[in-house]
């Protein structure tokens, strides 16, 4: 029997969600990476192999608010730049993390932010 680490354990789950999301030019894959100081997404276009936009909890605007909170704003302000890179719709990818605290906040601040997925 292997016993796989938290990190391996965490590899197999991210793999096994990229098999099945892809993003494109019309809807990027927003890709979410938590640890245990903050939150960073970006939003990927897979076909040409860029970033269209992304947050990250460095920023002024997230550094001093709590956990749950910085999350949801990260949201939004990932929607506002997506927007403002003409993007309506996206794909979630949850990087092997639970769809659950920190990584739902994110998306539901992506989606009260206008971002569909």
């Amino acid at each position: 029997m292997t016993v796989l680490t938290k990190p391996a354990q965490r590899l197999k789950r991210r793999r096994r969600v990229r098999a099945k999301v892809r993003g494109s030019a019309e809807r990027p894959r927003i890709s979410v990476f938590r640890s245990n100081r903050g939150i960073f997404a970006q939003l990927i276009d897979d076909d040409a192999g860029r970033t269209v936009a992304s947050v990250n909890w460095t920023e002024s605007d997230l550094r001093g608010l709590g956990r749950m909170e910085q999350a949801s704003r990260a949201g939004a302000l990932l929607a506002e730049r997506a927007r403002a890179a003409g993007v309506e719709s996206a794909v979630f990818d949850r990087g092997g993390y639970k769809y659950h605290g920190r990584v739902k906040a994110l998306a539901d601040g992506a989606r009260e932010g206008g971002l569909t997925f």
